[in-house]
């Protein structure tokens, strides 16, 4: 053992964030690409992707993983704060549509093995954000929402008012 093997701290050698703790941007590259793979089959949350190809989506899922676990800040620097509610309140986000972004998401984490920490403090993180997404409880409506002033894909009647 030399004198600086001897010097160093060990708690020094550990990696300082989560992102680096379970594996840093291959580990996360890993569960993008594997839960928009279920995505990109998904009847359901497919529509909600305005690209055909759901590589934008994947990076800017990447980059705000990466960011919220300690890694680079690349998703602030390009899109700022996340935002997330808002971000997502044009898409119908109703229960049937977060179970299935979170069945997803489920085989992507089971896929990366992590130690039994980590993938429980990952998965409590995805299951709550998954839960504060949803934005209605209506069962119908498949994609985006519709925008004020737009035509609303099912047909809305006006019902006239009775007279008692």
């Amino acid at each position: 053992m030399t004198e600086d093997d001897a010097s160093r701290d060990p708690i020094d050698e550990t990696p300082a964030t989560f992102y680096e703790q379970v594996g840093g941007r291959a580990t996360f590259e890993r569960l993008v690409h594997e839960f928009y793979r279920g995505v990109a089959t998904d009847e359901v949350l497919k529509p909600m992707y305005p690209e055909e190809d759901l590589g934008p989506a994947e990076r800017r899922l990447l980059m705000f993983l990466e960011q919220y676990w300690g890694g680079p800040t690349t998703y602030g620097e390009e899109r700022g704060h996340p935002r997330l509610r808002m971000r997502h309140a044009a898409f119908h986000v109703n229960p049937d549509a977060r179970d299935r972004w979170l069945a997803h998401m489920r085989t992507a984490l089971d896929l990366l093995e992590l130690p039994p920490l980590h993938e429980a403090t990952l998965w409590d993180y995805l299951q709550r954000a998954a839960h504060a997404m949803v934005n209605t409880f209506e069962p119908t409506g498949i994609g985006l929402s519709p925008q004020p002033g737009s035509v609303s894909p099912l047909p809305v009647r006006a019902v006239p008012p009775t007279r008692d």
